[in-house]
């Protein structure tokens, strides 16, 4: 187990190392798969010096079970549907889930100076399969949006992108633990 901990430790700390040019990031880029997940969406700035207003975050397929955090001064809301696929949870099936959480400032005084950075945080489970997860995010501004949404064609690296989708590195735990003796 402790080396588990360890190979996580690791990939996390490299997965933080090639998002550090995007400006929508996970606070934590990799977690283990089948397990409880905390996403931390950092906003390091606004649209062009204007101000952030909304947040809106669309769930991965695979990422279940996603529950927003609450934010003083901001209204958060849902969308829910129809999951591409549908996976139990407590013996119970789920056909529908949350697709997308929006966050949305309560009013000029409430929205993020351009100048200033935010935590916008909601939960979920990762997937049983490991893999790359992107959560694509809409950042709109009191004039102005930045849509955090590029995708790599192969991989994870996001060099060269301009606008790339905020990362999540799912890990199999389990067999990195398996192989350390």
């Amino acid at each position: 187990m402790k080396s588990s901990f360890a190979s996580l430790a690791t990939a996390c700390a490299l997965c933080l190392g090639s998002s550090s040019f995007a400006h929508v990031v996970l606070q934590d880029s990799a977690a283990a798969a089948g397990s409880s997940y905390r996403a931390t969406f950092r906003v390091g700035h606004g649209c062009d010096e204007q101000a952030t207003t909304a947040l809106r975050i669309t769930i991965p397929a695979g990422f279940n079970g996603a529950q927003p955090m609450p934010k003083a001064g901001w209204t958060v809301s849902t969308k829910v549907g129809a999951l591409a696929t549908p996976y139990e949870s407590h013996g119970k099936k789920y056909t529908e889930g949350v697709l997308e959480i929006s966050w949305t400032a309560n009013g000029p005084e409430n929205a993020l100076p351009a100048a200033y950075y935010d935590e916008f945080v909601l939960r979920g489970t990762t997937p049983a399969k490991p893999g790359a997860l992107w959560f694509k995010v809409l950042q709109s501004c009191a004039q102005g949006a930045n849509d955090w949404a590029e995708v790599p064609a192969n991989g994870t690296s996001t060099k060269g992108l301009k606008s790339p989708a905020a990362l999540l590195e799912v890990l199999d735990v389990q067999a990195a633990g398996a192989h350390a003796h």
